[in-house]
């Protein structure tokens, strides 16, 4: 079926190079494979469905990038990978070549259901009550070319997370899954619709709690048929399912959804016992060894080796194995773009992934690479092999461990940029200063649609346009995880060269106020964000 989208999208592609077809009568056709015209050139997002690559997938990112962009591809906050300077005319060889690898850039834009997202650390997390991938999965399959939501009022975001803490953002996706278990071990869900980012943010509220796992599909196209029917068409900015659901209200929207859910449960698209087993077994676990075989004891090497002790501390994190680890590969070093990665470095991560993982990687939300499944023997090793190919920088969860859009660099949309937003503030603080600092997530969009997720770092940094000009705005006291919040924005929009002294000056409110064992985000929940605000914003003394 992609093959046949990759034929199809070659003789569109033909028809308009020859002026057979209008801009106007192309840009669905390109949307629909993932084409975008950006500021400098076109540009092509990959779908990384749930953010599971192999090291054979990454190898052929790796090509593309060698042979038909300039020599690196950017990983998203939805697990995507894109592509920045494609010819236009080589986009169906690129797809062509994604097809012999199972991958594909098809739903990666336009007014459909998007790219299914989920916790980076899906099927090998240690506080996992349900492995949400086999859920995933199935939402890809019955969304991909659903013909009923191929032209939804706007794009449409679904997340999922089975996990104890939320490491997938759901409470600012469109629509979005929680898995549990009832008291007699069946997976149900709660359900939320109408989160999202953009110029009006907004926390998905819960419209259904212990939802059956066989009605997920049922529910899920109850809740598009509501939008379908209700959602604005008139105003492309009120037209996601947020706005909808706040208009109308939470209890009302779910009430509409029940109705149309009463025509459609058990029906059809109920999943079977056979269904699931059918995906669900596309999910196995590599061939682990066993606990006392994978297991090493490190503390001798951590004392000996201080950078490989801080990079087990922040780099690798608790399996559900105890013979096993999960590691990320920072995508982070001081200068290229937040979640950047060259041909190079792509293949020397998908090496690092056959060597160390079973092959696979992983793409996290926070725009890095991770490897799910590394015996706690190899951990040293690795983290030689990974320091030589520049993935070791033992950031995450610090400062400099930064989110960000390509923003005005590439983007048409963007009113500022945000890479040299991102560089200034990773130069500010030394690797000293971050480790006394502790965990602070900054996160920039270069505009409103905030693809870098500012609304909910805990310190965001927006780009807005000013009579043509760059200025920012900055927040303080959003957050991502299960306790998700907005940040608030402290004041009017500052310049670009004043956006890391505000940064800086931030953290030094953290330091001289935090508690003992509190993260900024802590601290910041705690005093408020007036204190903050007053730093950077110091009250103007009146003359005597």
């Amino acid at each position: 079926m992609v093959e046949e989208r990759v034929a199809q999208f070659r003789g569109q592609m033909q028809r308009f190079l020859a002026g057979e077809l209008t801009d106007e009568q192309f840009l669905p056709l390109r949307l629909q494979n993932g084409l975008y015209i950006q500021r400098h050139a076109p540009m092509l997002r990959i779908a990384v469905p749930y953010g599971m690559l192999s090291s054979a997938q990454l190898r052929m990112l790796a090509r593309i990038a060698r042979e038909y962009d300039r020599g690196y591809g950017h990983f998203t906050t939805r697990h995507n990978c894109q592509f920045n300077w494609p010819k236009l005319e080589d986009v169906p060889d690129i797809l062509a070549l994604l097809a012999s690898v199972q991958m594909h850039a098809i739903q990666t834009s336009g007014n459909c259901v998007r790219n299914t997202s989920t916790d980076h650390l899906a099927g090998v997390a240690a506080d996992e009550i349900v492995d949400p991938r086999p859920y995933c999965e199935l939402m890809r399959q019955w969304s991909t070319f659903n013909p009923e939501f191929a032209y939804l009022p706007r794009k449409f975001k679904v997340a999922f997370n089975g996990a104890a803490e939320d490491r997938a953002a759901i409470g600012v996706h469109d629509l979005a899954f929680e898995l549990s278990r009832d008291e007699t071990g069946e997976v149900v869900m709660t359900v939320r619709a109408g989160g999202g980012q953009g110029r009006t943010p907004r926390i998905g509220p819960v419209i259904k709690e212990n939802l059956p796992w066989r009605e997920m599909l049922t529910y899920t196209e109850a809740v598009l048929r509501a939008y379908n029917r209700w959602g604005r068409r008139d105003n492309k900015w009120k037209a996601r399912i947020k706005i909808l659901v706040e208009a109308i209200g939470a209890e009302r929207f779910s009430a509409d959804v029940e109705d149309e859910w009463q025509y459609l449960k058990g029906g059809i698209a109920q999943i079977t016992d056979e269904e699931f087993r059918r995906i669900a077994d596309s999910f196995v676990d590599p061939p682990y060894l066993p606990d006392d075989e994978a297991f090493a004891d490190v503390s001798l090497l951590r004392i000996n080796n201080k950078r490989f002790d801080t990079w087990l501390r922040r780099n690798v994190v608790a399996h559900k194995r105890r013979g096993y680890a999960a590691v990320t590969l920072s995508l982070k070093r001081t200068g290229p773009a937040p979640g950047d990665a060259t041909d190079v470095e792509m293949d020397a991560a998908a090496e690092l992934a056959d060597r160390y993982s079973f092959g696979e990687l992983r793409v996290s939300h926070h725009q890095n690479l991770v490897l799910t499944d590394v015996a706690r023997k190899d951990l040293f090793a690795l983290w030689q092999d990974a320091d030589k190919a520049g993935f070791a920088e033992p950031n995450v969860g610090l400062i400099s461990d930064i989110i960000s859009c390509p923003g005005g660099d590439f983007c048409s949309l963007a009113n500022a940029r945000a890479i040299p937003i991102a560089t200034a503030i990773q130069q500010r603080f030394s690797a000293e200063q971050q480790e006394d600092i502790g965990e602070l997530s900054i996160k920039i969009s270069g505009c409103i649609n905030s693809c870098g997720h500012h609304h909910v770092g805990h310190i965001g940094v927006l780009g807005v346009d000013k009579n043509g000009e760059e200025w920012y705005q900055v927040l303080v006291g959003g957050r991502s995880d299960s306790r998700m919040a907005l940040g608030e924005i402290l004041g009017r929009a500052v310049k670009i060269d004043e956006v890391p002294n505000f940064v800086e000056k931030l953290v030094e409110v953290y330091r001289a106020e935090r508690l003992a064992g509190e993260r900024f985000i802590d601290t910041a929940e705690r005093i408020g964000v007036e204190p903050f605000r007053a730093a950077v914003y110091p009250p103007k003394v009146k003359a005597a």
